[in-house]
């Protein structure tokens, strides 16, 4: 019994979270490979892949690999940082370098632009969209997690977390997951507020790429090694995975696929 492919059945079967023993091998099956030029890449909860070239474009394809939107505004807001599809009808792109957050609608259209500059918020590496549609964002000056709505207004922040910790955090992934906000910091760990911005839990888990949060369980990597944390057992597992995903520059995970980026190519792997 291959504990891989055990490990992995757990990490994709999102809504029951309920593991299923295969062969690795028969249980990992390429569909798809698309070679372009891509620099990065994100997914939504419907499939749908947005593809980021190394002119800022940013492509959205279905699960079949049909084209649905291009995003050509690519001169205005200096180099992509992220996108946000966690909602497929509000998508957020953060170009960090002019501190623009550009909300789109499902087709890619900008809906509007918020300069984080004219809110007085200088310098913030990620971002998040909120339950209610609204942003969630680290401002590392003030050192505090903010709140913000669509017109850069503040809604909420935290306490400075040099007095919740005595130290600056530096987050480079928040995800807002089940009435908690986790910010993700390679060093310091993870930092998991409620929505009032109260301080409910802090993790020790660091040095992770590809860091996620998915329902109950936090995922990573670190070199060839797959981490799931089980947050309310407090327990981890851990697995060594094979070459072809290992060697991926980022990896990411649907209900039913691994997304796995190599040198312009986007492989795309069904689990059975």
């Amino acid at each position: 019994m291959n504990r891989f492919s055990y490990f992995f059945t757990a990490l994709l079967l999102l809504v029951s979270y309920q593991f299923n023993y295969a062969q690795a091998d028969s249980s990992y099956r390429l569909i798809k490979n698309i070679k372009a030029d891509i620099v990065d890449f994100a997914i939504d909860n419907l499939d749908n892949i947005y593809l980021v070239n190394s002119s800022n474009q940013v492509k959205k394809i279905n699960a079949k690999g049909d084209s649905l939107a291009v995003f050509n505004d690519i001169k205005k807001f200096g180099r992509l940082t992220s996108i946000d599809a966690s909602n497929p009808l509000r998508v957020l792109l953060y170009y960090k370098d002019f501190g623009i957050i550009a909300v789109l609608d499902r087709f890619l259209n900008i809906r509007n632009t918020i300069d984080l500059r004219k809110q007085n918020i200088f310098l913030v590496k990620t971002i998040s969209q909120s339950f209610d549609n609204k942003i969630w964002l680290y401002d590392e000056l003030e050192n505090k997690l903010k709140k913000i709505d669509d017109e850069g207004m503040l809604l909420l922040e935290t306490p400075d977390f040099r007095q919740l910790f005595g130290y600056a955090a530096s987050p480079v992934k928040i995800f807002d997951q089940d009435r908690l906000v986790y910010l993700y910091d390679t060093a310091r760990g993870v930092f998991v507020f409620d929505y009032y911005g109260n301080l409910k839990n802090k993790i020790l888990i660091t040095g992770w790429n590809d860091f996620k949060v998915i329902g109950k369980y936090i995922f990573g990597l670190k070199k060839d090694t797959l981490y799931r944390y089980q947050i309310e057992a407090f327990r981890y597992d851990e697995e060594i995975i094979p070459e072809y995903l290992a060697s991926a520059s980022k990896l990411d995970f649907s209900s039913s696929r691994i997304y796995a980026l190599q040198k312009n190519e986007l492989l795309i792997y069904e689990v059975k």
